[in-house]
Protein backbone atom coordinates (compact mmCIF):
# COMPACT_ATOMS: atom_id res chain seq x y z
CA UNK A 1 0.00 0.00 0.00
CA UNK A 2 1.86 3.27 -1.00
CA UNK A 3 1.44 6.10 1.35
CA UNK A 4 -0.84 8.27 -0.26
CA UNK A 5 -3.46 5.10 -0.12
CA UNK A 6 -2.70 4.74 3.60
CA UNK A 7 -3.02 8.74 4.20
CA UNK A 8 -6.32 8.48 2.13
CA UNK A 9 -7.60 5.25 4.07
CA UNK A 10 -7.65 7.65 7.51
CA UNK A 11 -10.85 9.56 8.51
CA UNK A 12 -11.75 12.64 7.46
CA UNK A 13 -11.95 15.22 10.33
CA UNK A 14 -10.83 15.13 13.41
CA UNK A 15 -9.99 11.53 15.42
CA UNK A 16 -7.78 9.82 18.23
CA UNK A 17 -5.03 7.63 17.09
CA UNK A 18 -2.40 5.80 18.51
CA UNK A 19 1.45 5.74 17.15
CA UNK A 20 4.48 5.41 18.42
CA UNK A 21 3.42 4.80 22.23
CA UNK A 22 1.61 7.66 22.08
CA UNK A 23 -1.98 9.00 21.75
CA UNK A 24 -2.41 11.30 19.63
CA UNK A 25 -5.22 14.14 18.01
CA UNK A 26 -5.18 14.02 14.33
CA UNK A 27 -7.14 16.16 11.28
CA UNK A 28 -7.32 14.96 8.09
CA UNK A 29 -8.64 17.48 5.63
CA UNK A 30 -8.70 17.91 1.78
CA UNK A 31 -6.86 21.24 -0.04
CA UNK A 32 -6.51 22.13 -3.53
CA UNK A 33 -10.40 21.29 -4.32
CA UNK A 34 -9.78 17.85 -3.11
CA UNK A 35 -6.60 17.18 -5.46
CA UNK A 36 -4.20 17.40 -1.85
CA UNK A 37 -4.65 16.55 1.34
CA UNK A 38 -3.57 17.90 4.65
CA UNK A 39 -2.80 15.78 8.08
CA UNK A 40 -1.68 17.45 11.40
CA UNK A 41 -1.52 16.09 14.64
CA UNK A 42 -0.22 16.42 18.05
CA UNK A 43 0.76 14.24 20.75
CA UNK A 44 -1.70 14.11 23.38
CA UNK A 45 1.06 14.55 26.25
CA UNK A 46 2.70 17.10 24.18
CA UNK A 47 5.66 15.72 23.62
CA UNK A 48 5.79 15.84 19.30
CA UNK A 49 3.42 16.71 16.35
CA UNK A 50 3.53 16.15 12.77
CA UNK A 51 2.10 18.26 9.53
CA UNK A 52 1.83 17.53 6.03
CA UNK A 53 0.72 17.71 2.42
CA UNK A 54 0.16 15.16 -0.05
CA UNK A 55 -0.62 16.49 -3.54
CA UNK A 56 -2.03 14.45 -5.73
CA UNK A 57 -0.55 15.49 -8.99
CA UNK A 58 -0.61 13.71 -12.84
CA UNK A 59 3.42 13.13 -12.07
CA UNK A 60 2.56 11.41 -9.22
CA UNK A 61 2.11 11.87 -5.07
CA UNK A 62 3.78 15.30 -4.38
CA UNK A 63 4.53 14.77 -0.46
CA UNK A 64 5.76 18.08 1.51
CA UNK A 65 6.53 17.77 5.41
CA UNK A 66 6.03 20.50 7.78
CA UNK A 67 9.48 21.58 8.82
CA UNK A 68 9.94 17.64 9.63
CA UNK A 69 11.54 15.16 7.68
CA UNK A 70 9.76 12.79 5.17
CA UNK A 71 10.91 9.56 6.91
CA UNK A 72 9.10 11.00 10.22
CA UNK A 73 5.32 11.93 8.46
CA UNK A 74 6.10 8.33 6.40
CA UNK A 75 6.38 6.43 9.48
CA UNK A 76 3.64 8.04 11.41
CA UNK A 77 1.06 7.44 9.41
CA UNK A 78 2.48 3.92 9.13
CA UNK A 79 2.11 3.38 12.59
CA UNK A 80 -0.86 5.30 12.70
CA UNK A 81 -4.05 3.31 14.13
CA UNK A 82 -7.57 5.29 14.44
CA UNK A 83 -9.07 4.63 17.97
CA UNK A 84 -12.11 7.33 17.45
Amino acid sequence: MSFGDRLAALPLGTFRGHAHGRDWIVTRSLVSGGRGEKLVAEALDGSDSISLNLYRLTSGELLKPCEMSDAKVRAFVAALTVLS
